[in-house]
């Protein structure tokens, strides 16, 4: 604070200037060698009442200098939050470096699915909609018995969808309510793969006529991702050090890596079908192949080099 001590001093100096030290000789040199006559020191030149003039200009100056002071001090502290708010934000931190290459690398790993999903449903149209439901309701309250009856859990067991709409018919440009469509579906986990075609089967029986979204997939992928991830970073490296070879330059560090692990599965096989709507043609049930599913990880990855 050595600038707010000078600007102490230099008032100091001012107000004893302007104002005198106590002894009366600045008063004598402001008022012409008389002195600020009048009771109090309150008189001016010539025992004129009022203040003394060289004080009210000391103060004024006094006040200005203050001013400064305080706006110095305003633009000092704002300079240091301010640098220290770039320290906080930089620290650590550096510019990309000119210098780089980036490198892609793919990674796969295949392994054979321990979970199907299927979706299994039943639409009913009847002219009334309490008809429709009942009828819709006691058809899927049977399928569902049916598929536990084979070991399915209920926790394995989601009802996806319930709909209830009205059907027209459209003639000579009227249009004219014809009747109630109920729809529901419910979503099935297999654990046990062998049971597949029982459940498929099972729907036929009950007399379900929508069966769509066979899927297989792993229940945890997360060991066969890291597997594909590193062998997209060996490929990644081996192609970095390749290009580095050919370009004539030296590897020196990563400078940033990124990674994208694109979902799929296996487009399973029938031997036979459901029969669409109103059911499968007889109960036999369909042979599905599970197949194998590939993980597959994608990663780019930047160098720098000299």
């Amino acid at each position: 604070m050595a600038e707010k001590n000078a600007f102490k001093k230099i008032s100091s100096s001012l107000e004893e200037d302007f104002c005198g030290d106590g002894s009366g000789a600045v008063e004598k040199k402001c008022c012409g060698g008389g002195g600020c006559g009048g009771s109090g020191g309150k008189n001016g030149c010539g025992g004129s009442q009022g203040h003394h003039p060289c004080g009210r200009l000391g103060k004024v100056i006094i006040k200005t200098l203050w001013g400064i002071l305080l706006v110095y001090l305003i633009i000092y502290v704002g300079s240091l939050t301010r640098n220290n708010i770039k320290k906080f934000y930089y620290v650590g931190k550096m510019d990309r470096p000119q210098n780089t290459i980036s490198i892609s690398g793919e990674g796969k790993v295949t392994a054979e699915p321990n979970i199907a999903s299927v979706e299994v449903g039943l639409v009913t149209d009847k002219k009334d909609v309490a008809a429709a439901q009942k009828e819709n309701t006691g058809k899927m309250n049977i399928l569902i018995a049916g598929i536990k009856a084979l070991g399915i859990a209920d926790a394995d067991l989601q009802t996806s969808q319930y709909q209830i709409y009205p059907k027209y018919d459209y003639t000579d440009g009227k249009t004219t309510l014809n009747g109630y469509t109920v729809s529901q579906s419910v979503t099935v986990k297999i654990r046990d793969l062998s049971k597949i075609s029982a459940v498929l089967a099972k729907t036929g029986e009950s007399g379900a006529n929508q069966v769509s979204g066979l899927q297989f997939t792993i229940d945890d992928p997360a060991s066969l991702q890291d597997n594909a991830r590193n062998k997209a970073l060996v490929q990644a490296g081996e192609k970095a050090q390749a290009l580095a070879r050919t370009l004539g330059v030296n590897l020196v560090r990563v400078v940033s890596f990124n990674e994208y692990a694109p979902q799929g599965g296996p487009v399973p096989m029938y031997s036979r079908g459901l029969e669409g709507m109103g059911g499968a043609a007889d109960a036999t049930a369909p042979s599905i192949q599970p197949g194998s599913n590939e993980v597959k990880v994608q990663v780019n990855v930047v160098y720098e080099i000299e």
